[in-house]
């Protein structure tokens, strides 16, 4: 990055939170640089799934029923 600026993005408590280490802050902002300048895709995937999100919520899954579903399917495939 040449030239950097500071912008607010909405995120996570507990994000905002490892936000605070100023490394790591530096190294999430490199990646997101190079996230939206390589793939220009990426607001649409987002809004795809934020859509799905939208739907899931809407049949009654919270994220912490989600969460625990993608960890158990995770330890499936790991066992």
């Amino acid at each position: 990055m040449d030239t950097t600026v500071d912008v607010t993005i909405p995120v996570e408590e507990s994000v905002a939170a490892l936000l605070q280490d100023p490394l790591r802050r530096a190294d999430a902002g490199r990646m997101l640089s190079r996230l939206l300048e390589r793939n220009q895709g990426v607001p649409e995937l987002l809004r795809a799934i934020e859509r799905l999100k939208d739907d899931a919520h809407a049949a009654g899954l919270t994220d912490q029923l989600i969460d625990e579903e993608l960890a158990a399917y995770n330890a499936e495939r790991r066992g």
